[in-house]
């Protein structure tokens, strides 16, 4: 008897074949993780959070027109940004990533609000992506108050504008220029009748840049905007519009807030002022020594120069702006100073009338005794 043979099924065989391919795919993309869609925001103070720990918010508060943002994990684009408003008056919005507290809503874990004598350093990286045909600011905003405050606006506002494209201006006037973290500003200062405004001004387009938000606190605080024993409230990264304003994006974004120790926040200072003076000029040599028992990286010494002098040059520092009340920057070489050691700098100046001394000096908003 002859063995039966069973003949295979054309159709039954594909079937079988298709079922077995959408099983494998199916246990395929139960193994393997859910990929993350970019989050849409388009209600006007709509916010998220990104990496656990920072906020992004649309903040659209200027106009009625639409504006949406798409956050990423590492930053948010301006995905939709209709209309303008009058490039002489305020923006229309200022959608933002940020550290700390923006009226009431605080970023995860944030170690903000924080007084300014208890910060050592606080660690910044921001890149943006421009467009050209928009009006607008990319600027990092820095918020100080007298009290810890976690609503509502705050009384000193620091602008640092990495770009501007447009017929704009910061609020108030210019008021000179200053070096900054080794960069060189504009430096505007006025009030838009809820809050002082300093704002530095990027003379071209800075596209990404880490720096220490501690060096334009030094600045507010040089300048009496505010004071050592105010609070940090929050920092911001975003983009002021004007006009239009769709592609506009904050690429990445860090903030970190570092407390305790006296490197960048308060001091214990003395200070030695020797001059050396002859009829409409002087040369000055100033020794800073570091009378606290830890050291301070990252100095600067704030002092007002008396009526009629103006600096004509500096060595072993930064000295900026050349009359009126000036701050003088360490350079990398002697930005330490060990508990008990001392740094020496100077300058040289005219004058007018009589000549006379700064009658006091702070290092990094502290105030320090003279010899």
């Amino acid at each position: 008897m002859r063995p039966m043979h069973h003949r295979l099924d054309p159709a039954r065989g594909l079937l079988g074949a298709l079922l077995a391919a959408f099983a494998l795919l199916a246990a395929l993309t139960a193994a393997a993780p859910a990929a993350r869609a970019d989050t849409e925001i388009c209600d006007a103070f709509g916010s998220t959070t990104i990496q656990g720990r920072y906020v992004v918010q649309n903040n659209r508060w200027g106009t009625d027109a639409a504006q949406c943002v798409t956050v990423t994990d590492s930053g948010f684009r301006l995905s939709r940004a209709d209309g303008s408003v009058p490039t002489n008056g305020a923006p229309k919005a200022y959608p933002s990533v940020y550290n700390g507290c923006h009226y009431t809503n605080c970023s995860p874990g944030t170690a903000l609000p924080a007084r300014l004598d208890t910060i050592s350093t606080a660690p910044t990286s921001i890149s943006y992506s421009y467009v050209s045909d928009a009006v607008y600011d990319a600027a990092y905003d820095i918020w100080l108050d007298p009290t810890p405050r976690t609503d509502g606006v705050n009384r000193t506002e620091i602008m640092v504008w990495f770009n501007k494209v447009g017929p704009i201006q910061p609020v108030g006037s210019q008021t000179g220029t200053v070096t900054v973290a080794g960069r060189t500003w504009q430096v505007w200062s006025g009030n838009n009748g809820s809050n002082d405004v300093l704002s530095f001004v990027a003379p071209s387009a800075i596209g990404g840049w880490s720096f220490d938000v501690m060096d334009f606190v030094r600045q507010a605080v040089s300048r009496g905007l505010a004071g050592s024993d105010w609070y940090l409230t929050s920092v911001q990264a975003g983009f002021e519009p004007w006009q239009n304003g769709a592609g506009l994006a904050v690429t990445s974004f860090s903030s970190e807030v570092r407390t305790g120790g006296t490197s960048g926040g308060r001091a214990a200072c003395e200070v030695t002022y020797d001059t050396n003076v002859w009829p409409g000029g002087f040369t000055a040599d100033v020794t800073v020594r570091d009378t606290g028992s830890a050291p301070v990286d990252g100095w600067q010494l704030a002092f007002t120069l008396p009526a009629g002098q103006r600096l004509t040059s500096a060595w072993n520092a930064t000295v900026s702006p050349s009359s009126g009340t000036v701050t003088a920057s360490a350079l990398p070489h002697n930005a330490h100073i060990a508990p008990g050691g001392s740094r020496t700098f100077g300058f040289q100046g005219t004058y007018s009338g009589t000549f006379a001394a700064p009658s006091g000096f702070t290092l990094n908003g502290a105030a320090c005794t003279t010899a």
